[in-house]
Formats: structure tokens, sequence, C-alpha cells
């Protein structure tokens, strides 16, 4: 089959690899019909390259029809049209009982210290094949897959993979007051999709914050008031001026190592991508490699008292994080990877014909599988309003 594999930092390639078979009693083969290209993809296509083999297959966003199960996957079979979320977990050990998928006990990636493993996504997650393929082997079967009525396009449902739920969390976690305010940094996918969660949820104000003018454009079209972070000499005093001086009850951070902040955190991005072999790992998962200069933002922008929700990916630390100033302010402080099962009962029923939340035309660019190493170059110098690229193999 067809797959997107990662060769080397800002080199992936379409590649012939062996067709996946079940292995497990718990598998099942998928047929992909549509992945998503994630901003979490260009953590591995820019910064993540030393945790990753060439040859790995990326894309952790699958939807498709079923082709096998396994003799213990007994709620599927083949033909069943599912959508199928990022982290591989079994539904029943004590923290998925508790909603936390992420934790999944069964499934940790305990060598590497981590939570439950994801498609195609580096050796810290347990390097399993990813979904930027023509099939998927997918582990827990008997679990994750979630089943989608036929009719609709693939775009109805396949954001329940990660987009959807990880937005939704993000606001979750913000909990923001009834008729409250938020702001929202970094409009891509998750950060437009959690504007529109939460005004569709309620909330009474809106900012969301970038600086692609495609991207602001976007936001605004759907209700939310928007901030260019480059016209501005102090974002956080701009955000205050729009909210009677005391910044937003809850501030979403949507971007995450992506940040382009310091000279510091730069040179630690530069220096994991040049070092060689378990050197550059160390750097990467020890040394660290984020710029913060989104969450500095965010510290700025809450008000006293408030809810800082980071849905953005870090990976480690190159700058200090200011604990006075989040002590001083009582800042409440919630993050961590989506856990997709426990929000797709809140979510499905937005799904519906209405299409409340702008599904159906969310992504910007559809490409057939053999266009993923332009698909990522363009996705990521956001050129051509790229805001979610969609595979269809």
């Amino acid at each position: 089959m067809k797959a997107v594999v990662w060769q080397g930092k800002r080199d992936v390639q379409v590649a012939e690899v062996p067709d996946p078979t079940v292995q497990e009693p718990t598998d099942a083969v998928l047929r992909i019909t549509s992945s998503g290209l994630c901003g979490s993809d260009l953590h591995l296509y820019e910064v993540l390259g030393p945790m990753m083999t060439p040859g790995d297959i990326v894309g952790h966003e699958p939807m498709g029809i079923v082709e096998e199960v396994g003799s213990e996957v007994t709620d599927l079979r083949p033909g069943d049209r599912v959508v199928v979320p990022f982290q591989i977990s079994c539904g029943s050990c004590f923290m998925c009982g508790q909603g936390l998928q992420t934790q999944c006990e069964t499934t940790q990636v305990r060598e590497q210290n981590m939570g439950a493993p994801l498609f195609g996504y580096t050796k810290l997650y347990g390097s399993v094949p990813g979904a930027q393929a023509e099939y998927l082997r997918v582990p827990q079967a008997q679990y994750g897959p979630i089943k989608v009525p036929e009719g609709p396009s693939d775009d109805r449902f396949l954001f329940l993979s990660d987009v959807l739920p990880t937005a939704w969390q993000a606001v979750e976690y913000a909990d923001v007051p009834k008729d409250g305010t938020l702001a929202v940094i970094g409009l891509g996918p998750i950060g437009d999709m959690a504007c529109r969660i939460a005004l569709e949820k309620g909330a009474r104000q809106v900012i969301g914050i970038d600086l692609v003018p495609e991207r602001l454009a976007r936001v605004r079209a759907r209700g939310a008031q928007v901030l260019d972070v480059t016209e501005h000499d102090d974002i956080g005093e701009a955000v205050r001026e729009m909210t009677s001086g005391r910044g937003t009850d809850a501030v979403i951070d949507a971007v995450g190592m992506e940040a382009h902040g310091g000279v510091a955190g730069k040179v630690a991005q530069t220096v994991g991508g040049l070092l060689p072999g378990k050197l550059a790992e160390m750097a990467v998962a020890k040394a660290g490699v984020d710029r913060l200069s989104a969450f500095q933002h965010c510290i700025d922008i809450v008000r006293r008292g408030g809810t800082i929700s980071v849905s953005g990916v870090y990976g480690g630390a190159a700058d200090p994080l200011p604990m006075l100033t989040l002590f001083d302010k009582q800042v409440q402080l919630r993050m961590g990877q989506a856990n997709v099962k426990r929000w797709v009962p809140d979510i499905m029923p937005l799904l519906s014909d209405e299409d409340v939340l702008g599904v159906d035309d969310f992504a910007t660019h559809h490409l057939p599988l053999t266009q993923a190493p332009e698909a990522y170059e363009m996705f990521q110098k956001k050129a051509d309003g790229a805001v979610k690229v969609v595979f269809r193999p």
C-alpha cells in the first residue's frame, strides 16, 4: 500500500509499504477514506525528528471502512464506516473508566513513562504506524472505533478523530463562566474550532488571536472578535481594553511548541535537530524544545482568578515558567491530550443536519495522498490559506 513516511527533518515521502494485518484478537484493519493533516504532525516535520525513525508512517486522524476484524472485536463487521480516535485505549481499565483514555493503563507506553500510544507519533508514544496511508491496523478495536452513519461526507465525522474532541476539551477545561469571556491564542484547526464551540456553548465574548489573515477572517466570520498580533505592541493590553481592563475569564493556548518566541528556544529547537541519535533525543525530551511565548501571553491575558487551558502540545521547557505570577494571579491551569471518547456523546448531536459547527466546510484543502510532501510544506508555511488539510487516499 501507499503511505506517508517520515524520512528526516522537513522530509516526508509517499512510499510503498507492507499492508497491515490483524495481529491480535482485538485488532481491526481499516481501509482509509480520509485522513487529516494535523498541526501536531508539523512537530514531527520540524522539531521532534530525533524521536522518529526513517520509514515511520505518520498521521493520526483516520476515517474509513472496516475490512477485517479480530475474533474479540464483536461490535464491528466488515463494511462498517468508522472514525478512529488518535489515541489507543482499551475502554475497561481504571483510567478509561475515569474518562481519561489518554492515560489508559492497558496501553500506556511505560518504557517511555508516557500515557496511551498515539497513531503515527514518535517512539515516545509507541511508534504505532499511522493513518496517512491506504490501510491502517487499529489496535483495541473492540473499543476505539466510532461507528458513523452512511450518507454525509467524511468531513462531517472525520474531525471526531482529533479536532473536535481536542477543541471541546480545551473549552471544557477553560471552564468559561456562563455569559463569560474567552481568549484563544492560535487559530489553526484547534483554536478555530474552539472559538466555534465556545460560542455555541454560550460564551458572551470570544477573542481569537493570531497573525495569519486568512485564519483571523475565518474566526471573525463565525462570530468571534479577533486580534492580529502584528498590529499590537502589547497584546495583553489590547485584550484588557476589550474586557473592562480585567482580562478574559479564561484563555486557551492552542499553539504549543509551534510558538515563535525568544532566541534561547529557537536555539534549543535547532540543536535538537542537529545532534546525533541519543544526544538529540535527550535534548528534545529533557532539555526541551519549547518557546513559551504563547503561554506567556496566556498568563498576561487571563484575569486574576481565571483559567488557562492548554491544548497546544509542549515537549519540554527551554524557558522558565513565571511561577510567582501564576501564584499571585491565582491562575488555574489545565492541560492534556484530548480524551476523545469522553467527549463524543456531547459532540455527536451537533453533527446533525444543521451542522452548527461548520464541519462540512472546515477543511481548506482536500488532496490525494500522493501530494503529501507538498501539503506538509504548504501547511508548515501557512501558504495558500491552509488551515486544515484532508488526504483522500
